[in-house]
């Protein structure tokens, strides 16, 4: 009888990092995964499920840097900054300790870059320009329990930037989950001018099979821009109010946006596929 046909196992380098905190637990966990090369994006999706974290950062070796791409269990993110902002300080802390930056090429942003700032660490991202919303769907006010009449919508990199008034109802919102869901391939950040922040915000992207972000650094690539220009000044103090919480200071760079914060290794080993 032939012996059963032998699969060899995979064994791929892993981390856990927790991005943006600003406490213990807090911040947004990000998966990041070494590999040799490209896998199958199937294969990939399915690592990341299995990950069950908001998202997995996949690093490929291209000469001195990295490529880098990101996914959740669903689906491929286009642009991810706590993903990013993590697989910086696995390079910069675990991989290549003496390097003080990093450049990550994406496939469809250009290059990012995550360097060493004293206590912080500084990712360059490409500055987002919100502009109103030319069709914003009735289901969007429906889905936060808003009335169009009491904020601002904007829109970017299919997203809808929600501008309220008060700190206090972004806080308290409690969005139907179902409804954003539909809005996809959108997903839905909401910010206010912030009281012991410059500005607060949360972000919402079910479609993804995010319910809520933690701390989401691709948001603040467009609300750097936005809320620097309406509070006029460049440097500002961002507080994400998930129930993880997190903070970062955003800074405005011409066409590009600067986020510092802190990140913590949470756990390391490898995954067997």
């Amino acid at each position: 009888m032939d012996e059963p046909c032998r699969i060899r196992a995979m064994r791929l380098p892993l981390f856990y990092v927790n991005a943006f905190p600003d406490r213990p637990f807090s911040g947004n966990p990000a998966a990041v995964c070494l590999l040799n090369s490209w896998l199958d994006d199937r294969l990939l999706r399915k690592v990341a499920a299995e990950n069950n974290l908001s998202a997995t950062a996949f690093l490929v070796p291209l000469g001195d840097a990295y490529e880098i791409r990101w996914f959740t269990g669903l689906s491929e993110l286009k642009l991810c900054g706590h993903a990013t902002f993590a697989s910086g300080y696995v390079v910069l802390n675990l991989l290549r300790p003496g390097l003080d930056s990093i450049t990550f090429a994406t496939r469809l942003k250009g290059s990012v870059s995550v360097r060493k700032d004293g206590e912080f660490l500084a990712m360059d991202f490409p500055a987002l320009f919100p502009k109103p919303g030319t069709a914003v769907p009735e289901r969007l006010f429906q889905a936060l329990d808003l009335s169009p009449r009491s904020c601002e919508v904007l829109e970017v990199n299919e997203t809808y930037f929600v501008v309220m008034e008060n700190p206090e109802v972004v806080q308290n919102l409690q969005p139907n989950t179902e409804l954003l869901r539909q809005l996809h391939p959108y997903a839905v950040s909401v910010s206010a001018a912030g009281e012991k922040a410059d500005f607060v915000s949360r972000y919402f992207a079910p479609g993804y099979g995010i319910s809520e972000d933690p701390v989401t650094g691709s948001a603040h690539c467009a609300l750097t821009p936005y809320w620097s220009k309406r509070l006029g000044k460049s440097r500002l103090h961002a507080r994400q109010l998930s129930p993880r919480g997190g903070e970062l200071w955003c800074e405005t760079a011409g066409d590009r946006v600067i986020l510092r914060g802190k990140a913590v290794l949470t756990m390391r080993g490898s995954l067997e596929i």
